[in-house]
């Protein structure tokens, strides 16, 4: 037996029962004893109380899972706050779970400890590793970098940073009967199964480049030897920009980020400018590093769409022939709020590529981590990175070995 894949959702007042009913539905639409539960939840919830419910059903299946801006199955973005559980089982495949502490104090030395956790659990060789990172307390460019010193530069890595319903104030990590915050989830798959990953985001550069003349980690101080907030005032006007040196730089992220310039990307890495200093410095979601290439990019909902069904297409291109099994999906909350009420409108796009009544679950994020944006070409040899407002979609199959 290949994969068996269920999914599950909940909704209602009652942390434990939304999650007993979420993982329910999952495990009977998959069938038997699930290897491994994936947990997407609102923060409206108890995480704890989800937690255990879930586990009341879930038996000793490896868990692993997040707490969400938002959550998507197959019937698109929830409309509600829900919980959203993905049941798998697989005799082929096998799953180990890892964590990694401390992001606050060391963000590195948390990804390279979630990924030396899972692989210190298996002889057999990782094939791609999924992680959950918590972003609001450390560099989340460093945390992939820690994982990626610990299974090689080039290994494929996907997933999403945890969210909590776009309040920025604390996200929770679940790894079996435990949730956590400030910490990474890493999650081991070795086994026979095809993988795709697709990338994309669609944002359009507007304006002409800017080059940093000073940084320091994700703070940009200065563009073309100017304070960074200038490429926004030269833009909007210098009146319409002042409002944001007292507001959050986030609502206005949501359309117009900065994309860097990266070699061996097809596409301009995002970067979410989140605050503004009164000295015009703009800290970010990950660093921007020093002579780097930047520009004001602009978002487009036409073009945002037309962009995740081309990142879809290649994440089935990948797997070679294999039929798409399961699609788990991680998407920046900045899309969400560009696309508003037609938000479905993409998870349709996507669908049409992986197929509609194929197993889906996903969640809206502060970050994702997959290889840099546009066409993946070879899986083996990608460039892992931290994104923003970048759709990414992990495709899993059967082997037809």
């Amino acid at each position: 037996m290949a994969f068996n894949v269920g999914v599950g959702l909940g909704e209602g007042e009652d942390s434990y029962i939304v999650g007993v009913n979420a993982c329910q539905q999952a495990v009977t639409e998959m069938g038997g004893q699930p290897n491994l539960i994936i947990l997407f939840s609102s923060v409206k919830y108890d995480q704890e109380k989800v937690n255990a419910g879930v586990r009341s059903v879930s038996g000793d299946a490896l868990l692993v899972g997040s707490s969400t801006a938002g959550e998507i199955t197959m019937n698109g973005p929830s409309n509600k706050h829900s919980v959203v559980v993905m049941a798998i089982r697989s005799d082929d495949t096998k799953f180990y779970g890892g964590l990694g502490l401390g992001i606050a104090e060391d963000p590195f030395a948390a990804g390279k400890e979630a990924a030396d956790n899972v692989k210190k659990q298996t002889t057999e060789n990782l094939r791609t590793f999924m992680m959950f990172p918590d972003v609001l307390v450390g560099n989340g460019a460093e945390i992939v970098r820690g994982v990626l010193s610990s299974l090689g530069e080039h290994f494929p890595v996907v997933g999403g940073a945890s969210g909590d319903d776009f309040e920025f104030k604390k996200t929770y990590q679940h790894l079996n009967d435990k949730v956590y915050s400030g910490s990474v989830v890493g999650l081991g798959w070795v086994g026979n199964f095809a993988l795709g990953i697709g990338v994309k985001h669609g944002w359009i550069p507007v304006g002409t480049s800017k080059k940093v003349t000073r940084s320091e980690g994700s703070v940009v101080h200065e563009l073309d030897g100017k304070p960074a907030i200038s490429i926004y005032e030269e833009y909007f006007g210098a009146e319409e920009v002042a409002v944001l040196r007292t507001e959050t730089l986030a609502k206005l992220a949501i359309t117009y980020p900065l994309g860097m310039k990266v070699e061996g990307s097809d596409e301009m890495l995002i970067r979410d400018p989140i605050t503004v200093d009164e000295h015009g410095s703009i800290t970010c979601a990950a660093e921007i590093p020093l002579n780097s290439d930047i520009q004001l990019m602009i978002g487009s909902r036409e073009e945002a769409v037309k962009v995740a069904g081309e990142a879809a297409r290649n994440a089935v291109e990948q797997l070679d022939g294999a039929v798409p099994k399961a699609v788990i999906i991680f998407n920046c909350i900045a899309r969400n709020k560009l696309f508003g009420e037609h938000a479905g409108d993409e998870i349709s796009e996507i669908q049409k590529a992986v197929g509609v009544s194929t197993p889906l679950i996903g969640f809206y994020t502060y970050g994702e981590q997959a290889p840099l944006g546009g066409e993946v070409r070879n899986i083996e040899k990608c460039n892992p990175a931290f994104h923003n407002e970048t759709v990414v979609i992990a495709v899993i199959g059967d082997s037809k070995a």
